[in-house]
């Protein structure tokens, strides 16, 4: 965070994204691809959230936790996909410093919140599981909205670590951002500061984040398969390793993109790879989620039949 010049001014008022690809004629493909994907996964992150909320057999602990997940999906591929559809249509391609910093901050806040969220949907997994009978009172609605309280606050501060951080560097050379929005690794480069101290930190909360929450979803799930191994009914175990494994599959395409993007040297340059890491963080990941979590569950999928033939849910 340390300034070579001794000033935190900011000389740079805006960045040139150079966005997914530099041929004119491909850009109204990506235009329509975009806009597919974000319409898709928009309304099939509002469609799961409408069948948790209006049928009240999904009124439990795991789907509260999915509807959470839903509406930081559609906040997440929001902040990104739709400002770039409209550099797509403008054919400008830049950004003001603070609608820079700002989409920086909202994605690491819901990104955030959404590591801090898989990491309570494990807990309930296990507490519901290895825990049954006193699953009702260790996870009651005071627990839950802790939990989403909390997950909250430590995305919040992640969130505002890294872009006040951010903010005290200076840009005072090349404005070129290589990618289709704006976040750290492309950012770093830019600086006319030394960064040294913001990639240690950025660093140091990916390790903590993709490092001490998954060995706790790890840990969770391996009671949990324990437990599911010794339940006699067939039709049991294989209802606990469908929503399990529904979880920890939207869990590795998580965190196996947030480690590459955020866990590796300075030295290692941005480049194309990176924009396909962005692409499964703020499109794919939003995207798929409401497809394994409905074509994977039974309960979900007759809530949207019921909501889609407009009959009176069952209780």
């Amino acid at each position: 965070m340390e300034s070579d010049a001794g000033t935190n001014r900011t000389t740079l008022t805006e960045f040139i994204l150079l966005g997914l690809v530099q041929s004119e004629n491909l850009q109204p493909l990506v235009f329509v691809l975009f806009l597919l994907a974000y319409l898709v996964t928009v309304g099939g992150n509002l469609s799961i959230l409408a069948a948790i909320l209006m049928e009240p057999k999904l009124h439990t602990p795991m789907y509260f936790f999915l509807g959470n997940l839903s509406v930081l999906d559609v906040g997440c591929i929001t902040v990104t996909v739709p400002p770039m559809l409209g550099r797509l249509l403008s054919h400008r391609r830049t950004i003001s410093y603070e609608a820079c910093l700002t989409q920086l901050f909202f994605f690491h806040l819901l990104a955030g919140m959404d590591c801090f969220l898989l990491t309570a949907m494990a807990y309930d997994r296990f507490l519901a599981i290895c825990r049954p009978l006193t699953y009702s009172t260790r996870m009651s609605k005071e627990v839950q909205r802790t939990l989403v309280a909390v997950s909250g606050i430590c995305a919040l501060s992640n969130a505002l670590m890294h872009t006040i951080s951010l903010s005290m560097l200076n840009f005072c050379g090349a404005n070129e951002v290589n990618h289709f929005y704006c976040d750290l690794p492309q950012l770093f480069p830019l600086s006319c500061s030394r960064t040294q101290s913001n990639e240690l930190v950025l660093f140091v909360a990916g390790f903590i984040m993709a490092g001490t929450f998954p060995v706790l979803i790890i840990v969770s799930y391996i009671h949990v398969a324990a437990a599911v191994l010794r339940i006699r009914s067939v039709e049991g175990r294989k209802k606990a390793f469908s929503t399990c494994g529904s979880h920890l599959t939207v869990v590795c395409i998580f965190y196996g993109t947030g480690i590459f993007n955020y866990m590796r040297l300075s030295s290692v340059e941005a480049s194309d790879k990176d924009k396909g890491v962005g692409v499964f963080n703020t499109v794919i990941n939003p995207m798929l989620n409401p497809l394994i979590y409905s074509l994977r569950n039974p309960d979900v999928q007759g809530a949207l039949w019921r909501i889609l033939v407009r009959k009176r849910p069952l209780t």
